[in-house]
């Protein structure tokens, strides 16, 4: 079953770069940032990870974890993260489990031809598990700075 605004989100473990394995209840305590991304050094998702590395220290100063989604291999996610310096952990989701719990899975066009893919979203949890704020369709300007303004109302609260 998706996720929903105001309610707690199910807990899953997921494989994660520097060879992490992320369980979404270890993180109770700390408000969490999901975005998930079509695809590994992309123009678009290399610009948005820029944005969130950026930003980085500003997320972590209101208790806020960042984490990437995309069903890219893990090998693939090192090298992304290692090449533009990203300080938070990317999250390998080749099964799609994680894609699906937060229903990012969508038909797609490009060039005339459909395909699923991952479609650009992003999900504020609180500190208790529950989703507080979701983006879908995200377009890459100004993301970020609109996900760190939430995340820093969220944490004053």
């Amino acid at each position: 079953m998706p996720v929903a605004i105001g309610q707690a989100v199910a807990d899953f473990t997921a494989t994660a770069t520097s060879g992490q394995s992320i369980q979404l209840s270890a993180l109770k305590g700390q408000q969490v940032v999901l975005y998930f991304y079509p695809k590994d050094s992309t123009p678009g998702c290399t610009t948005e990870g820029q944005g969130f590395r950026d930003a980085h220290a500003q997320f972590a100063a209101a208790n806020t974890l960042i984490f990437g989604v995309s069903r890219d291999s893990l090998k693939s996610h090192e090298n992304f993260k290692c090449k533009q310096e990203f300080p938070f952990e990317l999250i390998s989701d080749k099964d799609e489990t994680v894609c699906q719990l937060f229903d990012v899975i969508k038909l797609k066009k490009l060039y005339g031809k459909e395909y699923l893919g991952v479609d650009r979203s992003t999900f504020l949890i609180d500190a208790n598990g529950v989703l507080q704020l979701e983006w879908r369709g995200v377009k890459v300007p100004g993301h970020v700075a609109e996900v760190l303004a939430a995340a820093q109302a969220l944490a004053r609260s």
